[in-house]
Formats: structure tokens, sequence, C-alpha cells
């Protein structure tokens, strides 16, 4: 369809939510990590931090204090995707990282104006530098509801994530298990003044 090969990754990328249990390589972590510091960042401020876990058991760990957050978490809003996460995170089987092999959280400083906007930025790199790898990849907003739980906020600066940072997204990434069909474009989302 394109004959440009960014137009061609940017229309092809989906969110992934079934992966394989394969890990990806260190050398595909060290790109998709490498694409991220290469992200623009207000003022080229660059005071971001990307962790990345692989253990299984850090991850599952994880996973068990994210669904303890969850219970007694009160939403500040009524976004309908905060509501449904908190009774999803407590049935059987919920897994905040889809059982990916690779969670990549993006951290920055709290004060810091532009920290989400930044941290967006280098995740979309991620994103479209995984899908050019034949990876899949998946946002995940989870950690940064929770960035104020005591559990889940104890145990991610056990894990090197300063604990003045606030946590402001993070990325699943793996081979994908299923492919994700491409949803419609909603209409009316372009406006042109010449």
């Amino acid at each position: 369809m394109f004959n440009n090969e960014v137009l061609a990754c940017i229309h092809a990328r989906r969110s992934t939510r079934r992966f394989t249990e394969q890990q990806i390589s260190a050398e595909q972590l060290d790109t998709l990590l490498d694409a991220a510091i290469w992200a623009p960042s207000g003022g080229n401020h660059q005071s971001w931090l990307f962790t990345a876990i692989q253990k299984k058991e850090a991850l599952l760990h994880l996973n068990e204090l994210v669904r303890e957050g969850f219970r007694h978490w009160l939403p500040d809003d009524d976004y309908p995707g905060k509501l449904a996460i908190k009774e999803h995170s407590q049935r059987e089987g919920y897994t905040f990282y889809r059982e990916a092999p690779t969670l990549i959280i993006a951290s920055n400083l709290p004060d810091y104006e532009n920290a989400m906007a930044d941290c967006s930025l280098a995740l979309q790199n991620i994103f479209l530098a995984a899908q050019s790898l034949g990876l899949g990849s998946c946002y995940i907003n989870q950690l940064h509801w929770l960035r104020d739980d005591a559990g889940v906020r104890a145990y991610l600066s056990e894990l090197g994530i300063p604990r003045e940072h606030t946590i402001c997204s993070a990325a699943v990434v793996g081979f994908s298990g299923a492919e994700s069909p491409a949803p419609a474009r909603k209409p009316d989302t372009i406006r042109i003044i010449r």
C-alpha cells in the first residue's frame, strides 16, 4: 500500500493482547530501548528512565501487587477503562502485562511538566520499532494508575526505579500470539485550515 517504510509500519502496527512465551532477543531489546531514547523530549530534557523487566518471577510478583493495589484503588474519574480494569483485575488469571515476556516501564521526574508526553513519545518509538522487528506490543496504563500504591511503588524501587520518579506509562513486547484486526478509523477527527 505504501512505498514508504515508515508509513507502512505506522499503518501495520496493532496493539497485541496475546503473546507467545518466546522471549525477545537481547539485540531486539537493545534496539527497542535505543529507539526510546531517540524520541523527542521537551527542551531536550531526556529525564526519563526505561526499565525493562524480563525475569518471569519479577513479572509475576508485580502482577500480584497490581491485583492487590486495584482491590483498594479508587479511580479519580469515571473513565470506562479504569472501571473495567478494576473489575477485571480481581478475576482469576488476570495479568496486567498480558503475559508478554518483556515489560518496559517509562518513568520520569514528577515535577517536570512534559514527563508524560516525553515518555509517551518514547513508547511510540518502541511500538514502531517493535513492529519493524516483527514483534507485537501494547501500551499499558495500570502502573501509571497505581503509581502511588505503596506496595507497587516499593517493589518498583527494589527493581531500580528511583523513588523520586513517577511512573508515566509502560509497554509490553513479545512475539504476537494472535493477530489483531485493524479497527476502523473514526470519521471527523481531522480538520485542515488553509
